[in-house]
Formats: structure tokens, sequence, C-alpha cells
């Protein structure tokens, strides 16, 4: 499939669907991608600069967790250089290391399963925008293998195609999918 024919069909999902695994309808001809950020629907058939997009991804979240390191250090040198205790620079450090571990995990796994609990989620938003770090970090390693939730996007879209291809071909109105799927019986001489 190229990119324009995947693209038109992509479509954006409330968050309602997510949870049922549902790539997209089958009444409009069957399951759709489900688009990625920074990767659209590339990430079905790897086209249309696939490969470029997650260099791209992975330069660019490795740049902005190197950068956002050095802001860091520089309020830290801002701490010291206004002579706050040591116990702020300690919290400071402990606080910014256990939110970005927290946001790693958090990160790594959404990138292989929907969350169960999207009110807890919520919940860890603030928490997870403290530790950007470590979502940056997990966003590189992810894009060194693959595009971030491709096998998460990819599971699902095949489970919905191999659902609606079963429901098309066991539809009783359908008689053309029937022939379609039942292997011929030898004639009876």
């Amino acid at each position: 499939m190229s990119q324009n024919k995947t693209q038109g069909k992509s479509r954006t999902k409330s968050e309602g669907q997510h949870e049922s695994g549902e790539a997209a309808d089958a009444a409009d001809g069957g399951p759709r991608p489900e688009p990625l950020r920074f990767f659209g629907t590339t990430w079905l058939a790897h086209d249309g600069g696939y490969a470029a997009r997650r260099a791209a991804v992975a330069v660019g979240s490795l740049a902005a967790a190197v950068g956002a390191c050095l802001l860091l250090r520089f309020a830290y040198q801002g701490l010291t250089i206004a002579d706050a205790s040591p116990f702020i620079g300690i919290l400071v450090i402990v606080m910014f290391s256990v939110c970005s571990a927290i946001a790693f995990r958090k990160t790594w796994e959404g990138f292989s399963k929907r969350p169960v609990d999207r009110a807890r989620e919520e919940q860890l938003r603030s928490l997870k925008g403290i530790g950007f770090i470590g979502s940056l970090v997990a966003y590189f390693l992810r894009s060194l293998t693959e595009a971030p939730g491709e096998r998460l996007r990819r599971t699902e879209y095949e489970t919905a195609v191999a659902r609606y291809e079963r429901r098309r071909t066991t539809r009783t109105g359908n008689p053309a999918a029937r022939k379609a799927s039942r292997p011929k019986r030898p004639k009876r001489k």
C-alpha cells in the first residue's frame, strides 16, 4: 500500500475505541491502521520515508534529552551560586532522578500495552512532566528498534483485520465471500 492510500484511510480514534482494541469499524470496508506520532501510518508497510523518520526521531529525542540535562545542570549551578543549602540541591537531584525513572517506566510500558486505568495515568501526568528526560530516553531507545508504539498498534491492527475477515466470511448475506473461503469439493462419480 502506498503512503497516500494508507494515510487516506487513517483516522483518529476517541479514547473509548482504544479500550476495545479495534483499529476501525468494518462498515467502511475493513479496519484502518491507527496513526503514530511522527510516523502517521507509514509504520504499517515501512514506506513513505519510515527509516528516515525513525532516524530523525532517534536523533531528535536524544538531542532533546542531552539539552534537557544541560539545562538541569545550569539550574543546579544556579542553586550552588545562590548558596542554597546542600539539602535543597540533593532534594532537586533526587526529585528529578525519581521522576525520570518513573516517566521512563510508564513511557516504556505505554509502547507495549494500553493503560488500564486512565484516571491513574492522568494523575501521573505532572510527574511524567517533571521527569521528561526519562520519557525522552525511552523514546530514543524504542526508536532504535521500531517506531515507538508500532508493535502495539500492529498487534491491534492484525487482530482487527483477522476479526473482520472472520466476520465477513461467515456472514450469511455475502455469498461471494462464502464461496471464496470454502474449498471446492471434488465431484462424485
